[in-house]
């Protein structure tokens, strides 16, 4: 019977995804995470242009976000070291939902894809935009982190809208 968990074998010891076997390919990942502010907090930033007493929360979350996907082997113990082609962020207002959004784009050609690299570039930059803002109030809500696409490897992903 094939074990079921890429990260551990057969007796259920953890470890790295042997890839040696595997030849590097083109792949990317999306993910996507907001942040929701109260309806005061969210407009004091308007009114402030979205610049708080440490910087602009849109760059300082941008540039922690791409710092994150390039250190992501240092964070999650199974993921291996990766050479990024690319790293984009962008960051979305949304006064009529009081809310940031944040979309990290990610690009390689290794042997494993970049999934946990996208996904680990959103939940920074949404942490650094939380960060930024929690002067104003702690009633701040980290929400809807996922992965939204993949290319490359043996399967591609899309996330289908509900």
């Amino acid at each position: 019977m094939e074990h079921p968990f890429s990260h551990t074998n057969s007796e259920g010891i953890p470890g790295m995804v042997n890839v040696e076997h595997k030849i590097p390919t083109y792949r990317t990942a999306k993910a996507y995470g907001r942040v929701i502010f109260p309806l005061a907090v969210f407009d004091e930033l308007q009114k402030k242009d979205f610049v708080a007493a440490k910087g602009s929360i849109v760059q300082c979350a941008i540039i922690a976000g791409t710092m994150a996907a390039k250190q992501t082997d240092k964070l999650i113990p199974f993921c291996h070291s990766l050479p990024l082609e690319r790293c984009r962020i962008q960051i979305g207002i949304h006064p009529e939902q009081s809310s940031m959004e944040v979309l990290a784009e990610v690009a390689t050609t290794a042997k494993t894809g970049v999934e946990m690299e996208a996904l680990t570039a959103v939940s920074v930059s949404c942490l650094c935009i939380y960060d930024m803002v929690k002067a104003l109030g702690h009633d701040l809500r980290i929400s809807d982190i996922r992965l939204e696409e993949k290319t490359g490897g043996k399967n591609n992903f899309k996330r289908n809208e509900i």
